[in-house]
């Protein structure tokens, strides 16, 4: 007959191996087997024997028989498992029906390993998209090479991390891979009479704007902004002379939304990027980088 001891040392086997692939640690359910009885540690040793041998055993049978087992052995911790799941689960996005799809994303600068605030956030985008059958994105933001530089190692550690965390990703995006679509869409907005590359020193745009009123740059023509646009991409401008901004209320009450900054200079001999190296010299700040159209509607 089974000890009172030895059934709860199977529960939890059975419960984590379940979670891991039907490998159990017997780390964690040493663990798990003292929280619930603490009495045992006096005995501490004869348990570890025990939970090495209970894993052992369970660790032998295939993802199908350790479940079968739970279920006629535990068939009240899946009862309690699943209502415990149910008393969790998401409250729904406010107009989700409005959408024919959501895609919901997580992205992070590669400049450092994740903590656990990015772990609720893509736990919270992934299971999301699943509760609508949407898609969920994995785009690294990687546009600083200046102030927030991407470092190699960390893609493949924030790729492992979402892996870890059981959230597979339906698509993945590398910013620095998209310049030449940020250089298309620049044009395209400068073309249109949208944006304009205004060389005015910093201070003295921060002046005008904060007065609602337009910088010199604003209203030259088209084809100059063009030939500025140029000289951005060519060296002619050094980082800070010139800047792509998008035209907007200058009357916005709030003054960061007027006409801002689309696209800067980075000098790449000073900062290459750690997987374009000196190719490119242009780069587009947040706002520019995360847009997800391809180039401006018609």
């Amino acid at each position: 007959m089974i000890s009172n001891i030895e059934k709860l040392i199977r529960k939890y086997v059975l419960l984590n191996a379940i979670k891991h692939d039907g490998k159990p640690s017997v780390k964690a359910v040493i663990g798990k087997v003292i929280a619930e009885n603490p009495e045992l540690k006096k005995s501490i040793k004869e348990v570890l024997n025990k939970v090495e041998e209970i894993c052992n055993v369970i660790s032998k049978l295939s993802i199908e028989e350790q479940e079968e087992m739970l279920r006629k052995e535990f068939s009240e911790v899946l009862i309690e498992k699943r209502k415990r799941e149910e008393e969790r689960k998401l409250p729904p996005l406010p107009n989700a029906d409005k959408y024919e799809e959501i895609r919901t994303r997580f992205a992070p600068n590669p400049d450092s390993v994740l903590h656990l605030g990015s772990a609720r956030a893509i736990i919270l985008s992934h299971d999301y998209a699943r509760m609508y059958n949407g898609k969920f994105i994995l785009r690294f933001e990687d546009t600083d090479p200046r102030l927030k530089r991407a470092n190699l190692i960390f893609y493949n550690y924030i790729r492992e991390d979402l892996r870890w965390l059981n959230c597979k990703w339906d698509e993945e995006y590398i910013q620095s891979d998209r310049l030449e679509l940020y250089y298309k869409v620049a044009r395209e907005l400068i073309e249109r009479g949208g944006g304009y590359v205004c060389t005015c020193p910093k201070d003295r745009f921060r002046e005008l704007i904060a007065s609602s009123k337009p910088c010199p740059c604003r209203n030259l023509s088209i084809g100059a902004h063009l030939d500025r646009w140029e000289k951005m991409l060519n060296g002619t401008y050094d980082e800070e002379e010139a800047v792509l901004r998008v035209k907007t209320d200058l009357h916005h009450p709030n003054p960061a939304v007027r006409d801002w900054p689309a696209m800067r200079i980075i000098d790449p001999e000073k900062h290459p990027h750690p997987r374009k190296g000196k190719r490119y010299r242009v780069w587009p700040l947040y706002n520019m980088a995360a847009i997800p159209c391809t180039s401006f509607p018609s």
